[in-house]
C-alpha cells in the first residue's frame, strides 16, 4: 500500500474500530467497555419492540433508561427458552424508575402467558406508581384456518 494511502486510511479511523455499529477502541483491556455504548441522551419513541422476544440476554434497565417509549411490544411466548423473561419485565420498572417524569407508558404483550400474569399481578402497584398500564385484549384475528389473540394501536 503507498504511504499516502496508508496514511489517510489511519488517519480516517485512529485505532478505532466498529462493533455492531459502535466505534471501540481496540487497546482497552476489558471486554465490556469494548462493547458498551457511551452515554447520551434518552431517545423517545411511540412504539418499541423489546428486543428477542423479550429474553433477558440482551435487555435489561439500561435499555428501558435510554429508549423510552410510549408502548413497548412484548412478544415472548416461549417459556421453555425464558420468554418473556421476568428479568426484562422487572427492569421495565427499574428503567422507568430512574425516568425522572411520569410519562404514561402501556405495555403490550403478544401473548398470555404464566411469566406476564405474574409479573402483572406481583407488580401492580408499582406499575401504577409509574404509570404503567399492561394492556390486555381479548381480540381475536381469524386468517383461513388460523386464529390469534390481537391489540388494535390507535395514535
Amino acid at each position: 500500500m503507498p504511504e499516502d494511502e496508508l496514511s489517510r486510511s489511519s488517519h480516517s479511523n485512529p485505532g478505532k474500530s466498529l462493533v455492531n455499529g459502535i466505534k471501540t477502541n481496540p487497546a482497552s483491556n476489558s471486554p465490556k467497555s469494548s462493547l458498551s455504548v457511551p452515554m447520551g441522551p434518552p431517545v423517545y419513541v411511540d412504539l418499541a419492540y423489546i428486543p428477542n422476544h423479550c429474553s433477558g440476554k440482551n435487555t435489561d434497565p439500561e435499555f428501558f433508561k435510554r429508549v423510552r417509549a410510549s408502548y413497548y411490544v412484548v412478544s415472548g411466548n416461549d417459556a421453555a427458552n425464558g420468554e418473556p423473561s421476568r428479568a426484562v419485565l422487572d427492569a421495565l420498572l427499574e428503567g422507568k424508575a430512574q425516568w425522572g417524569e411520569n410519562l404514561q407508558v402501556t405495555l403490550i404483550p403478544t401473548h398470555d402467558t404464566e411469566v406476564t400474569r405474574e409479573w402483572y399481578q406481583q407488580t401492580h402497584e408499582k406499575q401504577q406508581e409509574l404509570n404503567i398500564m399492561v394492556l390486555a385484549s381479548s381480540s381475536t384475528v381469524v386468517m383461513q384456518d388460523e386464529s390469534f389473540p390481537a391489540c388494535k394501536i390507535e395514535f
